[in-house]
């Protein structure tokens, strides 16, 4: 085990420890079932701050996603600290108040917690969806940067350069119906790439521009009646 995870470890165990070493100590370990109740609700509350990493989403937006867990944890924590040290301290003989008042504490903290976590989930989703929405206009504008610097025709370098701008300034947000507009956009650019590479006649070059230049403007229209 590295020697930063064994810190880590001890870190999150020195709460325990002189938790229940002051509790013991001051308090002996003769109590009711209100104390022991109270105590149990203290242990459990942080054993959620302590188990929230392992709840938290992955993806680029992990340390996002693990905050507004954290919040809702160390929120939970703290309140649930307090009301049963409070029980604690007073020590009631009937422990149904103290159940129910930790019971409800608990349970505000659960919806709290699983409705991030839902809303993580949902932005993670989305997150992970927009990747390759955001790739095809990365690789395809790429490409034709790198043709740019190929073309010597001021003309057809005038017209890929068009290309370029429309295809690069293109909303990165897509839907499922127009994948099939972005693959003939993607395979035309590839066209484009191939007729540059072979040395082909101006026209050509141009023809196939002015059908990409086409094509976006289609896709672009279309995403604009979607959204």
């Amino acid at each position: 085990m590295k020697k930063t995870n064994v810190l880590a470890t001890i870190l999150k165990l020195v709460f325990l420890v002189i938790f229940n070493l002051l509790f013991f100590v001051l308090g002996g370990f003769e109590h009711n079932t209100s104390v022991w109740m109270s105590y149990g609700f203290i242990h459990f509350a942080y054993l959620t701050l302590l188990i929230t990493p392992c709840l938290t989403r992955s993806g680029k937006s992990k340390a996002v996603f693990g905050l507004s867990l954290y919040a809702v944890s160390v929120a939970y924590f703290v309140i649930q600290f307090i009301v049963g040290m409070v029980f604690i301290y007073l020590a009631p003989k009937e422990y149904n108040l103290a159940l129910l008042v930790q019971l409800c504490t608990a349970g505000v903290f659960f919806i709290a917690f699983i409705s991030n976590m839902i809303a993580n989930e949902h932005s993670a989703n989305a997150e992970k969806k927009r990747a390759p929405q955001i790739a095809y206009i990365k690789n395809a504008s790429a490409k034709l940067k790198t043709l740019l610097e190929t073309i010597s025709d001021k003309e057809a370098k005038k017209r890929v350069e068009k290309v370029y701008d429309a295809l690069y300034s293109s909303p990165v947000k897509s839907y499922p119906d127009l994948l099939e507009k972005e693959e003939l956009i993607f395979a035309s650019v590839n066209d484009l790439e191939r007729a540059v590479k072979a040395a082909e006649n101006t026209e050509c070059i141009i023809s196939l521009t002015n059908s990409l230049l086409s094509a976006i403007s289609e896709r672009n229209n279309l995403l604009k009646t979607l959204n």
